[in-house]
């Protein structure tokens, strides 16, 4: 089985987030950045489903020269190889686009994303991805089974679970639960350093969106505290102030 994951190369929760250029651009300065963690549970998960000598896992990332050293981590995980689009991710347009030429030229069986990247939270690659492959899709995956070309997939759904089943190829998010993270290992990472690693130039993809700018969340106001009597001051700060009815 040939198993494509997409990992994005985010900012560590803990950095300080600033922008430059007019708050048009980010500010990397100092910004220490990581494997988008719901990838790397996909990752996880593929490791787990090629081992044995059941399957190859490939890496995909959309990127600048920037991002080798997290994709070398994932080589380190246990990834067989990877594969870097050469470009500065505009949008999740642009970005399903590079994956799924690459991904239409492959022939995978299987293809994880995390459930969104930790930096935009937009959830819109992996769909978009399928779409463009003309295969199903399934996102916020909780667990999942594969048995020869078919596999059933689990999630949460508000009461209850949902199970679904498909066949191969198939593109699925995966959420928390369907794997442990794995820790690379002395010997990972020795041989992430000889793991193929090939750079490819982006296909042409029309541009639908721009960024305009960026805006850091308002800091928090402080509370006003309203005596529970005083029903009619509660309403028309509600009214007044907040603006909520």
């Amino acid at each position: 089985m040939k198993i494509l994951v997409c990992i994005s190369n985010v900012p560590d929760t803990t950095s300080k987030i600033t922008f430059t250029n007019d708050n048009t651009a980010f500010n990397t300065t100092g910004v220490q950045f990581i494997i988008n963690p719901y990838d790397e549970i996909a990752l996880s998960k593929a490791v787990e489903l090629a081992e044995g000598g059941k399957g190859t896992v490939t890496v995909i990332n959309v990127g600048d020269a920037s991002t080798d050293a997290t994709i070398r981590k994932a080589l380190a995980i246990g990834a067989d190889n990877a594969v870097r689009i050469n470009a500065i991710p505009r949008d999740a347009w642009f970005v399903a686009n590079q994956i799924a030429n690459y991904a239409r030229e492959n022939a995978f069986d299987l293809i994880l994303t995390g459930r969104e990247s930790i930096d935009y939270n937009g959830a819109q690659v992996g769909a978009i991805v399928a779409e463009l492959l003309n295969i199903p899709s399934v996102s916020i995956a909780k667990k999942i089974d594969i048995a020869a070309d078919a596999v059933s997939i689990e999630r949460e759904i508000e009461g209850g679970k949902e199970v679904l089943t498909a066949k191969l190829p198939i593109v699925i998010g995966t959420a928390e639960g369907v794997a442990d993270p794995k820790i690379p290992n002395m010997r990972g990472i020795m041989s992430a350093r000889t793991k193929p690693l090939d750079v490819l130039e982006p296909s042409a993809v029309d541009t639908l969106s721009h960024i305009v700018n960026y805006e850091t969340p308002a800091p928090r106001s402080t509370v006003k505290l309203v005596d529970a009597a005083d029903v009619e001051k509660l309403v028309a700060l509600l009214h007044d102030e907040a603006k909520v009815i």
